[in-house]
């Protein structure tokens, strides 16, 4: 939980690198909270709009956009590589294999290593 509410915290942050643990803890509460409001918007709204989900997303968008720019970061590549995303289908899975890939040992153009090593 800690690694979800240190992401919040630096929610504006795109400068500096961040962890692989610390990009995918964010990414598995993301997902944990997303399911719970999915279930609950059907259950209150009747399946429908959606509303708690959407409003969740909105709020967590720019802190996501943060954490994936110092992922990036993190593997010495700039911010703007969060653009391949937009590529159809190839996108998606070039920004996977740079999320999976271990940082830059030692310190690289954007900082030091976060592990402390």
């Amino acid at each position: 939980m800690n690694w979800y509410l240190g992401v919040l915290k630096n929610y504006a942050k795109f400068d500096g690198r961040a962890r692989r643990k610390e990009y995918w803890m964010f990414f598995l509460f993301n997902l944990i909270i997303g399911a719970v409001l999915a279930i609950l918007d059907s259950v209150l709204f009747g399946g429908g709009a959606g509303l708690l989900l959407i409003l969740y997303m909105l709020a967590v968008i720019v802190p996501g956009v943060a954490v994936s720019v110092r992922r990036l970061h993190d593997t010495d590549r700039s911010g703007w590589w969060i653009l391949v995303s937009l590529v159809p289908f190839v996108g998606a899975i070039v920004l996977l294999i740079f999320m999976i890939l271990d940082g830059t040992p030692g310190e690289n153009r954007f900082g030091p290593n976060p592990k402390g090593a």
